[in-house]
């Protein structure tokens, strides 16, 4: 019987032209019997968008006819971004008029349209959805005169929801609601849905966290038969399984993680060898407990990450192995997978071994009490854990010495802060705070990075199937923006198709400390394209690694159970050819719908972050601030305090002239004052409006505020105009 590979292997074939059914069923000789199998066949292929079937009812592949797959994203102003399952092909750019009643997030197929030589995007058409992301979606009942709908929470979800009055749910105007679609939209209609549940009012404590899990669909409770899998599979380490490992307990190690993670999975040993060092990574042995096709790993498959929303974890597996069986606890014997590397003086592994273990922490550290004792000599600290002491400035020694190593090799190293919200016991934010990076994290993110790199490597010789973290090169488009922002300032990036790391790391290293380091760092970001799974080993472009896995974090990220289960086949000799091709066969899903579990989890805690943000400040409303402004845009500025909250001062507050936005330099300058407002200037502001429940912060500039009269102000303005107007050749 013809399977999916054997057909769409048929078909890639050069000399293939596409045929039509009764066609292909004389080319694969299909018997009466089969032809209800292979129809079925032919029409899930068809839904899926592996195939397509032309308007004279022919059978062909996606890209022999200019059609594209993969997820778009959309714009709040209404345009999409197509980003191709393919890996090397280029994004497409949608307008609106062509999206044909795609969603955000939707996986679609894309006809192109337009494909421009140069560095813009390709453009492209909407064919059809292939699969819906949101059945549901959170927003806000809005009753008209003459029409009901939910207003989305999510600007980038740009059609309401026509809905209809709910019978047996009490709903009031202004209420966030759950509306689950009904009816999809398509290029002359909106989508339509039903109400399915009220979340409550704006304000109501609680609601927050409860809104942002409901918008994004995420998985809160495990279902009944998964948490009894995950009782049953929790069993204390047995003798029978330590006599089949390495037994490495009698090894000084520790973890170091935050205060309150629960999950500990990876901890660490260090000792001086003659070369240099022996480092030792040990991560918990997740694979053990979750076994291929099991209710536990069709979950974790599921949910692909756990969600950290900032006071509440909605963990990837149950409890009963994420803070206890699987967590490294101190104390405790732990099945782990352990990859002990030597390494030289200049960075290099020069040996290693993989080998499943039994370990037992010995102390379980904090980032807070090794960074004391690194970096501020702290007595006690040093009194308390002086068997470790040693050990700590060690992997500093080695930590120091591995990045270095990176440096050389052209890693991007981007230092923006990161947002720390400390709540009360309601979730109510008491304090912002910007989160420390000191020699604690930096030590256990150098040899992360050394033990993903070893296993992918490790793998990839092996020709073994796997899952890689690929960070793919910037594209044309995104290097001719740059390109017009570095000219400003000097510099120009080079390369093409040979673009490399190091390129960018110099450009970022020779603005180190000037003006314009913030600006120029930023664009270099946003050129990046987002890191995604694949099962072709493309290379990480910012770590300028050639190979690259996530293979340390298998309790919160399902990636890396996907590499521990390939590499425990592998270490217990199980990994035969059947195994092997039917782990080849699932990688590309795998990586497609961890890639957008990632994406969605990532998109919800900064939803939530944003949010805490706003609760926080509302309380400083009228409060004066000192702060850097953070961006430029048409439409205003947006500037930074120090505990890391941004908030936007709108054009239309900036009264003392009419200024014009320069997307060259990103500036807004003055027409007839000729001020200048740049990345990184230092303003006064006011806090004058916050809305918690769309995450907005308004500040006015405070110097305008005070001088003069409204008169005055509007002195300013009345020469701007005029000025503008002489500049544009109009007569009054």
């Amino acid at each position: 019987m013809v399977n999916k590979e054997t057909l769409l292997g048929y078909m890639r074939a050069d000399s293939y032209r596409p045929l039509s059914y009764r066609e292909l069923l004389t080319v694969f000789e299909i018997s009466d019997d089969e032809e209800a199998r292979f129809s079925k066949l032919l029409g899930r292929l068809e839904k899926e968008g592996e195939i397509i079937k032309t308007r004279k009812n022919r059978y062909g592949l996606p890209e022999m006819m200019k059609l594209v797959k993969g997820v778009i994203s959309l714009s709040q102003r209404g345009y999409g971004i197509l980003v191709p399952d393919e890996p090397g092909r280029p994004e497409v750019f949608v307008y609106g008029r062509n999206l044909n009643g795609a969603m955000h997030h939707d996986r679609v197929m894309v006809r192109l349209i337009h494909s421009p030589n140069g560095g813009d995007r390709p453009e492209g058409e909407v064919v059809r959805a292939i699969e819906r992301a949101n059945k549901t979606l959170v927003g806000t009942y809005d009753k008209g005169k003459h029409v009901i709908q939910v207003i989305p929470d999510d600007p980038r979800q740009i059609y309401p929801v026509y809905v209809s009055r709910p019978r047996k749910l009490k709903v009031n105007n202004g209420d966030r609601v759950v509306v689950a679609i009904t009816s999809w939209p398509d290029k002359n209609k909106y989508p339509e849905g039903r109400i399915i549940e009220v979340l409550g009012n704006a304000g109501e404590p609680g609601l927050d966290v409860e809104v942002v899990i409901r918008k994004h669909n995420l998985r809160v409770d495990f279902p009944p038969a998964v948490l009894k899998e995950a009782q049953a599979v929790a069993r204390p380490v047995s003798p029978e399984e330590i006599k089949k490992r390495r037994d490495l307990r009698d090894v000084r190690m520790v973890t170091i993680d935050g205060e309150d993670a629960k999950d500990l999975d990876d901890a660490v040993s260090i000792s001086r060898i003659a070369d240099g060092y022996r480092l030792g990574v040990h991560i918990a042995d997740v694979s053990h407990y979750v076994r291929e096709d099991s209710k536990l790993d069709k979950e974790a498959c599921r949910r692909g990450t756990s969600v950290y929303l900032v006071d509440k974890v909605l963990p990837m597996l149950p409890g009963e192995l994420s803070n206890h069986i699987c967590s490294l606890n101190s104390g405790e014997d732990r099945l782990a997978i352990s990859c002990i590397m030597d390494i030289n003086r200049s960075g290099e592994v020069v040996n290693y071994e993989l080998c499943k273990s039994v370990i037992r922490v010995g102390e379980r550290m904090t980032y807070t009490a090794v960074n004391r004792i690194l970096t501020e000599d702290d007595h006690e600290m040093k009194e308390r854990y002086r068997d470790l002491v040693e050990d700590f400035h060690l992997m500093k020694e080695l930590s120091e010495i591995i990045r270095n190593a990176r440096i050389k090799r052209g890693v991007l190293d981007f230092d923006f802060p990161e947002a720390r919200i400390i709540t009360d016991e309601n979730g109510v934010p008491i304090d912002v705070r910007v989160r420390e990076h000191g020699p604690g994290e930096m030590l256990i993110e150098d040899f992360m990075i050394k033990a993903n790199e070893t296993v992918a490597e490790h793998l990839y010789r092996l020709q073994m199937p796997l899952l890689y973290r690929v960070h793919e090169k910037p594209d044309e488009e995104a290097m001719v923006k740059l390109n017009r922002v570095l000219g400003v300032f000097g510099h120009q990036i080079q390369g093409g198709d040979k673009l490399e790391p190091m390129t960018f790391q110099r450009i970022l290293a020779a603005i180190k400390g000037r003006p314009e380091e913030q600006l120029i760092s930023m664009m270099v970001l946003r050129s990046m394209k987002h890191a995604r799974y694949l099962p072709q080993p493309l290379g990480h472009f910012g770590l300028a690694s050639r190979f690259y896995c996530h293979f340390t974090s298998p309790i919160r990220r399902y990636p890396d159970l996907i590499v521990h289960r390939v590499l425990s086949h592998v270490l217990e000799g199980s990994m035969n050819e059947g195994r092997r091709a039917a782990l080849a066969s699932k990688m590309s899903f795998y990586g497609e719908h961890s890639t957008f579990q990632e994406i969605k989890a990532e998109e919800a805690e900064r939803d939530l972050v944003d949010i805490k943000k706003a609760q926080y400040m509302h309380k400083f409303l009228g409060e004066e601030f000192t702060a850097r402004v953070s961006s430029v845009n048409s439409f205003g500025i947006f500037v930074a305090l120090d505990n890391s909250i941004e908030g936007l001062v709108h054009i239309s507050s900036i009264t003392d002239d009419y200024y014009e936005f320069n997307d060259r330099n990103y500036t807004l300058r003055g027409i007839y004052t000729g001020r200048t407002f740049a990345i990184g200037d230092e303003v006064k502001v006011k806090l004058v409006r916050v809305d918690v429940n769309e995450a907005k912060i308004d500040f006015e500039l405070v110097e305008l505020m005070a001088n003069g009269s409204q008169e005055a102000k509007n002195r300013g303005r009345r020469r701007a105009q005029a000025v503008k107007c002489v500049r544009l050749g109009h007569r009054k």
